[in-house]
């Protein structure tokens, strides 16, 4: 297994980091919210998971060993497949995936795409209490803080690491923020990746 990687970004996509180990590019499939922290021509260090399929060895890259574990641990749900997985953690961080799992909470799975209700309640009766306990919110932690949401700053990390002006980054945000918006109404969270997609694209119009 290949544990983890260490090198020079040498390129990036929305959902793929190239790493470059020993004189190899290793490509590291990674969710937009990894991307955000990468930058061509700086030195990165992803853990990884290697998923062996019979076709085809996929390399799954991660902020840190947390997300990786957890990546593995959604696994073991019947139906989830790496994709899938990675998806979850696009949208939500680890801790948030345990205290969704930890409430009950099918509505946060929902948010993914790919899950629909019943996927679901399947989820939370196949994973609950397997992916340990959430981090305790200290008092710090409770207030809300001003300023962006973190979604913007996300989504504006992860175009700027894709070679995107920062002026151009904060216009395309801007463009999907009613799509953000329509989804925080519903009761769910900003899906960063779509949002990225989106983004992307009104960015490729205007040039």
């Amino acid at each position: 297994m290949i544990a983890f990687v260490n090198g020079a970004v040498a390129a990036l996509t929305p959902n793929l980091a190239v790493i470059e180990v020993g004189g190899v590019g290793m490509a590291v499939h990674c969710t937009p919210n990894t991307i955000a922290g990468l930058r061509v021509g700086e030195q990165a260090r992803l853990a990884t998971s290697l998923v062996v399929r019979e076709d085809s060895l996929t390399l799954y890259g991660f902020a840190d060993d947390d997300e990786r574990q957890v990546f593995e641990l959604l696994q073991t749900a019947s139906g989830v497949g790496p994709r899938v997985a990675q998806a979850m953690l696009g949208v939500h961080t680890p801790d948030a995936l345990r205290v969704a799992f930890a409430s009950g909470d099918a509505k946060a799975l929902t948010a993914v795409p790919g899950i629909g209700p019943k996927g679901a309640q399947k989820l939370l009766l196949e994973l609950k209490g397997k992916l340990g306990a959430p981090a305790p919110v200290v008092g710090a932690q409770r207030a809300v803080a001003s300023g962006p949401a973190p979604w913007t700053e996300q989504l504006t990390a992860a175009l700027i690491g894709l070679g995107y002006a920062p002026r151009e980054a904060e216009e395309a945000v801007v463009s999907v923020t009613p799509q953000a918006e329509a989804a925080i109404a519903a009761g769910g969270s900003a899906p960063v990746p779509q949002l990225l997609r989106a983004a992307l694209q009104s960015l490729n119009r205007a040039r």
